[in-house]
């Protein structure tokens, strides 16, 4: 039985690899990436199916190199209704970046996902989560370069990424280049401490009877939940990597349990895509997109 009938929410994945992630990240593995196993497609298939038999749609942030070599994939997930955004290019945390890379990096994700799908690519979510503090700079840079909103900064404490104190609710971000949106992942405040309740390895590690209570007290407050996955979740026979034992445990814990739990979780609460979900967010794209609109003529509005 549905918990939220009234109220709509976000539901989004991050297209990658799973030999993509940043708990894995190395120089030599970034330089293997073409000889490593692809399972991305079968992944992503699998999740698209999933949303079609409970007629859902969502956001796919897509990384570039993923779409590069999957393009057909993505125009699948356009074909079946889903808001295709950008993940960046080629899955590198903004911490390790200066202004120059990020810029090449969002701008080259944006323009293969618009020549693939023929359409304007508006929202943006950072590998890792890493607009941070010590990253802001990159707010001003996704506004020039076209982006309507972001889905980056996590108002939570975490070793390799957030921003503590953060407004956690979605809200207009103006920067010195103009304005963003802000579309944070869902967290609940609990006493002093706000929990992220979002997704990921959040919704692998907590039992799901206590996560479906922490989510439906941080949906009363009328605001939509913002929720992620990435495809690699749903496939527990992945190839296992080397790393260190935190790296292991956040990646592999209940990789077995999420597809399951993915199921319930799209039964006890409604679900879109961002710019359905997050009214202001898709008045600006739709805005954005009469402005492109060709009339008549061959003009632009």
């Amino acid at each position: 039985m549905n918990t939220d009938s009234a109220r709509v929410h976000a539901l989004s994945f991050d297209v990658e690899e799973h030999f993509q992630v940043a708990a894995f990240w190395s120089e030599e593995r970034r330089r293997g990436w073409d000889h490593c196993e692809s399972r991305v497609e079968q992944n992503v298939n699998k999740i698209l199916a999933l949303l079609s038999v409970h007629g859902i749609h969502a956001t796919f942030f897509l990384l570039g190199w993923v779409a590069l070599k999957h393009q057909s994939l993505v125009t699948a997930i356009a074909r079946h209704g889903h808001e295709i955004a950008s993940h960046g290019f080629g899955h590198e945390m903004i911490t390790t970046q200066q202004p120059r890379q990020f810029r090449e990096d969002v701008r080259k994700s944006k323009g293969i996902l618009e020549d693939i799908i023929g359409k304007p690519v508006h929202g943006y979510r950072a590998p890792s989560f890493t607009i941070t503090p010590k990253t802001q700079w990159a707010l001003p840079i996704l506004v020039e370069e076209g982006y309507l909103y972001d889905s980056s900064i996590f108002p939570v404490q975490h070793d390799r990424y957030g921003m503590p104190g953060a407004n956690p609710r979605c809200h207009r971000i103006e920067t010195a280049s103009g304005p963003l949106w802000e579309v944070p992942p869902s967290t609940v405040l609990m006493g002093p401490v706000r929990l992220p309740i979002a997704g990921g390895g959040y919704f692998r590690l907590y039992p799901y009877p206590v996560l479906r209570r922490l989510l439906t007290r941080a949906a009363a407050d009328g605001h939509p939940l913002i929720m992620y996955l990435h495809p690699w979740e749903l496939d527990p026979d992945q190839p296992r990597m080397e790393g260190s034992l935190v790296s292991r445990f956040r990646h592999y814990l209940n990789l077995r349990k999420t597809e399951a739990r993915l199921h319930r979780l799209v039964t006890d609460f409604r679900f879109t895509s961002i710019r359905e979900a997050v009214e202001p967010v898709g008045a600006a794209c739709a805005s954005r997109e009469g402005l492109l609109e060709p009339v008549v003529g061959g003009t632009e509005r």
